[in-house]
């Protein structure tokens, strides 16, 4: 037998971003919760700033009753001299009965004691309060509150609470707050508590009392005024998801509103104006015609007939912050871009400060740029003595907006302020796009620099970091990587390619370790291998059998990796591959660092001339790409086969057998000059 079951939890406001962190786990904790209780069962769940609710339509009344069985010790090891031993007493105190009443079976070939009860569900209403504590205490939003005299601890204080199993108020009481028929409306409905006669009227209540209970209803609500705002006012909304999650999750009654500032703080980049809205406002940004407009949209939480004011107090609170915004950038073009005070900020322990990082970025630049020199020419237009002025302006200024007021009150902005103000004081397009771009990529799939000039500034950073981390010890370590070292690599990793930069990854490090302590560099060439084999997208074992070819430059390893998926990734490769199997099989132990001399005179069989005559064909020729040369070897299979069909590789004359194993290993060796086929799992 089913009812239907309502559990409501009234809190405190939640804060929404560690509500939004755990909001997918705080479900799937209930449904581990039934589980465990063994009461499995559809639910819903839903929340407001004010309340966690769980709805269940059919509810099971009880437990299933269920058998369950014990497993004792042997029974050598239970019986002494006719007697139980401590083991089998024991036993008998678990099963909660005599060890006369205990009865014998086998398990793993072994007799030992045994004992089976029939256990009786309980009922469902007198497990929810246990469950219900359970699945609290399972919410890990990190920072927890207590309150009141109590010593337990939760996100926030408990207010009311309903548990109602049908017509049922279940008794359940958590946090010293006990259950009832009760539940709170919208606060500008009623502050007062309002009675729920029944579960079927709770939906009703709460959107007479303008309480939105789902949080889905409530982000389509937003959407769709969004649309309307658009439409009417002929602007575009930006929409950042992570703000529309927070304002759903701080919301009872949205409402979007339009309201506006003073247009001219429009001077300020357009960053400074959307940071100042969203992480202070939580205010979404509008653009008219392209251009970020002197409006905002707000969603309101408020139940009123009269926006005026909601809009006006919105208006009022942002106009200071823009204010503030305002004065710290004409400060800061007056102050202009200087790195003095940098030499003050430290940047890890043992690897001094920022002014120091500076310097070492600089060298690693002149280093890149000399070695993509002709690269940054035809891209640029401009000569190598240009480039190097540029160069050095665009590191040696690219921290400099640490050291501003805007930067100090916008952290998130740091780079990007470098940009604004170089190109606000007259620094070439070069300088001050390489500052804005130097943190890029940051994240997987996110942009890359737009050129390979602002690439080589990028590249520095990341490779200052890397080194300089590795040689004071602090190398990432299972999951832990607090300096992002591994989205480091896969930056460089995704430039390279990018921009077809030769890098390879030994002469860079001969090239760039004397400029840092000793330390054992096998370990950052492995990790910056580690990674290249998680970045490029592609059949692992395709990314395993260029990596095992023995190639060191990331650009090629990259073009290798792509040609070679291309190929393995084809319907017809798999059944084509066998043969290729067994010339790698063959090979493996060839030493095939030895001379792999062909004697032709040795020939016996058609087969063997047809072979080498293909094979002598593919390496004489020169490939454009890899691609063509992977479709050239693996074009011999058809040769090989024929090899395969009419020749015994292992003769019993030692010289043929010798001649024969070098064609094959030949084969072997060349494929493996750009990837071992050995590795290959189709």
């Amino acid at each position: 037998m089913t009812q239907a079951l309502l559990i409501e939890i009234g809190v405190e406001e939640l804060p929404a971003i560690p509500l939004l962190k755990i909001v997918k786990n705080i479900e799937k904790s209930w449904a581990t919760v039934l589980s465990n209780y063994n009461l499995n069962n559809e639910f819903e769940f839903m929340y407001t700033p004010r309340r966690l609710v769980l709805k269940h339509k059919a509810m099971s009344l009880c437990q299933e009753d269920v058998t369950v069985e014990f497993f004792g010790p042997p029974i050598v090891a239970a019986i002494k001299d006719g007697e139980p031993t401590k083991a089998a007493e024991g036993f008998a105190r678990k099963c909660g009965v005599p060890f006369l009443e205990l009865g014998r079976s086998e398990k793993n070939g072994k007799e030992v004691l045994y004992f089976k009860k029939e256990e009786k569900g309980s009922k469902t209403i007198d497990l929810l309060e246990d469950m219900l504590k359970k699945w609290l205490a399972s919410m890990a939003f990190g920072k927890m509150m207590r309150w009141g005299d109590r010593s337990d601890e939760f996100i926030r204080p408990l207010r009311w609470l309903q548990v109602r199993l049908d017509d049922i108020s279940v008794p359940v009481e958590l946090y010293g707050v006990k259950s009832d028929t009760k539940t709170y409306v919208h606060r500008m409905v009623s502050y007062d508590a309002v009675e729920v006669p029944n579960i079927q009227e709770y939906d009703d209540i709460l959107v007479q009392g303008a309480v939105m209970l789902e949080p889905k209803a409530r982000e389509a609500m937003i959407l769709a005024e969004f649309e309307s705002i658009e439409k009417q006012h002929n602007v575009l909304i930006e929409i950042d998801n992570a703000l529309l999650a927070e304002v759903v999750a701080i919301t009872e009654n949205p409402k979007a509103l339009l309201g506006s500032f003073d247009a001219l703080f429009l001077e300020l980049p357009p960053e400074v104006i959307i940071t100042s809205m969203k992480e202070h406002q939580r205010y979404f940004p509008v653009f008219e015609n392209g251009k970020i407009a002197n409006k905002f949209v707000v969603v309101s939480n408020a139940y009123t007939e009269d926006y005026t004011k909601v809009i006006a107090g919105n208006e009022r609170v942002l106009k200071p912050r823009l204010a503030d915004g305002l004065f710290f950038y004409k400060n800061d073009l007056k102050n202009g871009l200087s790195t003095a005070g940098l030499d003050k900020v430290q940047f890890i322990d043992g690897l001094g400060t920022l002014a120091d990082k500076i310097v070492r970025e600089k060298n690693i630049a002149v280093r890149l740029l000399g070695l993509y020199m002709e690269k940054v020419e035809t891209q640029t237009g401009l000569n190598n003595v240009e480039l190097e002025k540029y160069m050095d302006r665009a590191v040696n200024f690219a921290k400099a907006d640490l050291m501003s007021e805007m930067v100090y009150e916008f952290t998130e902005l740091q780079g990007l302020m470098g940009y604004y103000y170089a190109k606000a004081l007259g620094e070439d397009e070069l300088v001050y796009t390489a500052i804005k771009e130097q943190y890029m990529p940051v994240g997987e799939g996110a942009e890359l620099p737009s050129s390979i000039f602002s690439s080589i500034v990028a590249m520095s950073a990341k490779l200052d970091t890397l080194f300089g981390l590795f040689s004071v010890g602090k190398i990432p370590t299972g999951s832990k990587d607090p300096f992002a070292l591994r989205r480091a690599v896969n930056g460089i990793v995704r430039m390279v390619t990018k921009y077809d930069l030769a890098f390879n990854i030994d002469d860079i490090v001969t090239l760039l370790q004397e400029n840092y302590a000793t330390f054992n560099t096998e370990l950052l060439t492995d990790f910056i291998i580690e990674r290249i084999n998680k970045s490029l997208e592609a059949n692992p074992s395709v990314i395993a059998a260029v990596l095992a070819s023995g190639e060191r430059d990331i650009n090629e390893i990259a073009k290798k990796v792509a040609a070679l998926n291309e190929i393995v990734s084809s319907d017809t490769f798999k059944e084509q591959f066998s043969t290729f199997k067994r010339v790698a099989n063959i090979s493996k132990d060839i030493a095939l660092e030895d001379d792999l001399t062909i004697d032709t005179s040795l020939f016996q069989e058609d087969a063997e001339v047809t072979l080498y005559n293909a094979y002598e064909k593919v390496i004489a020729q020169n490939y454009t790409d890899y691609k063509a040369q992977f479709e050239a070897l693996f074009g011999l299979k058809r040769e090989l086969d024929g090899y395969f069909d009419d020749v015994m590789v292992n003769s019993e004359d030692g010289a043929l057998k010798k001649n024969r194993l070098n064609t094959i290993g030949s084969v072997y060796k060349t494929f493996k000059g750009i990837a071992d086929i050995k590795e290959i799992t189709v």
